[in-house]
């Protein structure tokens, strides 16, 4: 998912009590909401911004909370075995959130509390899995890497405080290492590095061929694979704790619709991550759309698509994901910023057959688990219900569990996303609030114990 933030400032502000602070605060929630109306409608829409202290805590019990402990990083790791994850000689089966802001909200010890918050009621409800953003470049506030290869050990502690708070709760981490979108810095970023280095970089789609921005995006690879836990002590690359490393969010590039630029780029990027971390699985971050410009294998299921204009990002959810090193198939689902003019019994369709699409493929074809990572339903569509969001992550859910229950390839999906009612600023119309949205609470749950069952 892109994140639309004012101007480039895709991070919080000081957590200061300061009424320029304030101010500067209520500024850019203004700045937000004519950025949101302005915004391509096809790109799903969220912010990121400043949570506040006191925390509500859900009461729930904890369910599926196999084989992590806190205390050490020496264990098994979940593997992928066929087109199933694999942990401890069995099946094991995701039910996962997206919680991108975790490491800049961990960054000052002020807002730590809404981490801790977040991932424990997340484990109140069976959440297993928890994708984040394991990336910030740039000037802006908390940047991880601030230039090339210069990084603020601050940040870093922040992130090192994430996995391990994540590890005390029994989830598992997907870390995402660069974004395709300028939001918290991403390939633009790279590229705009690269031309004040005396580059001639005409596009940000460069970042995936040019010979400058894919020896920084490697080594920034190693420095995170590499980096030991200044809690735990344990290094990223030997932590059971990070489920699998995701190259890219959404990677795109419309530069080249044939497909080539990317293909390559996976192919050098998955092979270097294995060559540094041998111990975890590795994915795309792909959002899953098919292009026969880019495979012939992808001719019929061009037709599942939401839309023509999915054929055009020189990406194919076969091709890409037959990378040696790509352990499974990453899948995206938004019905609502991929048809925002179609009807909802429309809407509807097309998330049963783009989760059974994507679940055959992964079955027959790739031989490769399949993990929704990012689904969501926003409540800022015209007739938006519960009832609506509900049934959405209902046929999300049901097709996961019938998958698992009859040995397929659909292996979890992870709702996007959580926050807090003390980080209410970063809603974007897709938030959840477990201790308030109870319903969505419930469901979860009940996803949990049955995925739970299948093990």
């Amino acid at each position: 998912m892109e994140i639309d933030l004012p101007g480039r400032g895709r991070r919080s502000r000081c957590f200061s009590l300061s009424v320029m602070n304030t101010l500067h605060l209520v500024m850019s929630a203004l700045f937000l909401l004519a950025m949101r109306n302005a915004t391509d409608a096809l790109r799903p829409k969220y912010e990121s911004a400043i949570p506040r202290l006191p925390h509500h805590r859900l009461q729930a019990r904890v369910v599926h909370r196999r084989g992590l402990k806190a205390t050490s990083g020496n264990g098994e790791f979940v593997k992928a075995s066929g087109h199933q994850f694999t942990f401890g000689g069995k099946a094991l089966y995701v039910n996962g959130a997206n919680i991108y802001w975790l490491m800049n909200r961990a960054t000052d010890e002020s807002s730590r509390s809404a981490v801790r918050e977040v991932l424990q009621e997340a484990a109140g409800v069976g959440v297993t899995v928890v994708r984040t953003w394991a990336f910030a470049d740039g000037n802006d506030y908390h940047p991880l890497q601030l230039t090339p290869g210069v990084f603020d050990e601050s940040v870093f502690q922040g992130l090192d405080y994430v996995v391990s708070e994540a590890k005390n709760n029994g989830i598992r981490m997907i870390l995402s290492l660069v974004n395709n979108y300028g939001d918290y810095g991403g390939k633009p970023q790279y590229v705009a590095w690269a031309n004040e280095k005396g580059g001639n970089l005409n596009s940000e789609d460069d970042f995936f061929s040019d010979a400058t921005t894919r020896g920084w995006f490697k080594d920034y690879i190693k420095t995170v694979a590499t980096r030991v836990n200044t809690i735990t002590g344990v290094a990223y690359r030997e932590e059971p704790a990070i489920f699998a490393w995701e190259l890219m969010n959404e990677p795109r590039c419309s530069s080249d619709t044939t497909g080539n630029t990317v293909q390559a780029w996976l192919e050098e990027m998955a092979a270097y991550v294995k060559s540094v971390d041998e111990n975890h699985m590795l994915t795309t971050g792909l959002e899953g759309f098919y292009s026969s410009t880019v495979s012939s294998d992808s001719v019929v299921q061009e037709s599942s698509n939401p839309g023509s204009y999915a054929t055009q990002y020189g990406v194919d959810f076969i091709r890409n994901h037959q990378v040696s090193g790509i352990d499974f198939a990453s899948v995206h689902l938004y019905p609502d910023n991929w048809m925002p003019t179609s009807a909802e019994s429309e809407k509807q369709e097309f998330v049963s057959k783009w989760i059974q699409t994507h679940v055959n493929d992964g079955a027959v074809t790739l031989k490769k688990p399949v993990l929704f990572g990012e689904f969501g339903k926003s409540r800022d569509v015209a007739g938006y219900t519960e009832s609506v969001r509900v049934s959405t992550m209902t046929a999300m859910y049901d097709a996961i569990y019938n998958s698992g229950a009859e040995g397929g390839a659909g292996t979890g999906a992870l709702v996007w996303h959580l926050i807090t009612n003390t980080t209410t600023a970063l809603a974007d119309g897709f938030e959840i609030i477990l201790s308030s949205d109870t319903n969505i609470a419930s469901l979860m749950q009940k996803q949990s114990s049955r995925l739970s069952s299948l093990s």
